[in-house]
């Protein structure tokens, strides 16, 4: 499946690692970065409406649905290496600078790139997710229990791929199921899509899982007692599950963002594909400001 209107191409990002990329429309760039168990697909409502004035960018993240998924080596799946990954396609296709928006994992790697690369990327948004130290410190006790698949692909690299393996569609299908509030907002056809690119994935997303407990809570932490933040204007959307857990989601996001702007959006995780109206508003207003 393919975005409307969109022209695709192979961009070359690393040796031997090249991603898939959509892109759309003229006017300033914005980058967009989809999350977990998906494929940039998640972006075709809210891409189709910023393409009326910006140039719309919609990778697939190393690993994940038609881009390249090499071997882990420690370092493959860092949010650093991928992060360098989203440059280097803005570079190829002649962007020096850009905005910047990421759902869940790609969220993750927004906020690296923000952190490495500022002067290249203008405005940073994030959509319901916390920064990685900041996930890790608010699962506790029961109600970490939500975030099972963290811990399990946490995991030295075997078990996890082999349990999930044995029925990939039930382990992606679960999260499909559990976080959305709208059954609707994702369709039959790219239900089966995300599925099918992420059966087909399964070693390199366990990897990009097990980076954000390894390698990037390291780069994180470095940051963190570095006292670095982001430099550029940051819009965070999520749902309220700061309440819920026992801690204060803006607060988190303030000691990262100072320029920030955090909003609750009503909805589910996926809020791109169940709230595109919430997510156009708030990119758009993000790029003015």
């Amino acid at each position: 499946m393919q975005l409307t209107g969109f022209d695709y191409q192979r961009v070359p990002v690393a040796d031997d690692v090249a991603l898939s990329v959509a892109v759309g429309g003229a006017g300033d760039p914005i980058v967009l970065l989809h999350g977990f168990p998906q494929t940039h697909l998640m972006w075709r409502h809210v891409a189709a409406d910023l393409a009326a004035d910006h140039t719309v960018i919609c990778p697939d993240l190393r690993g994940y649905g038609a881009s390249d998924k090499p071997a882990d080596t420690g370092d493959t799946y860092a949010k650093r290496t991928m992060a360098a990954d989203v440059v280097a396609v803005a570079r190829a296709l002649g962007h020096e600078r850009f905005a910047l928006a990421g759902h869940d994992r790609g969220a993750l790697v927004a906020v690296r790139a923000g952190l490495d690369h500022p002067e290249r990327v203008t405005h940073l948004a994030a959509l319901d997710v916390l920064p990685t130290l900041d996930m890790w410190d608010v699962l506790h006790g029961t109600s970490a229990a939500v975030g099972f698949h963290l811990y399990l692909m946490a995991q030295p690299p075997g078990l996890p791929e082999r349990m999930i393996d044995a029925a990939p569609d039930v382990f992606f299908g679960h999260f499909l199921d559990l976080w959305s509030q709208r059954p609707d907002a994702i369709p039959g056809d790219v239900r089966a899509e995300y599925l099918r690119a992420s059966r087909n994935a399964v070693t390199s997303i366990v990897a990009d899982y097990r980076a954000s407990a390894t390698v990037d809570v390291e780069h994180d932490t470095a940051d963190r007692d570095a006292g670095s933040t982001l430099r550029m204007p940051v819009t965070v959307l999520q749902q309220d599950w700061g309440a819920a857990l026992g801690y204060d989601a803006a607060a988190r996001w303030r000691a990262w963002a100072p320029d920030l702007v955090h909003e609750t959006v009503s909805c589910g995780h996926f809020m791109a594909e169940e709230a595109p109206a919430d997510v156009v508003r708030a990119l758009r207003g993000m790029t003015t400001r």
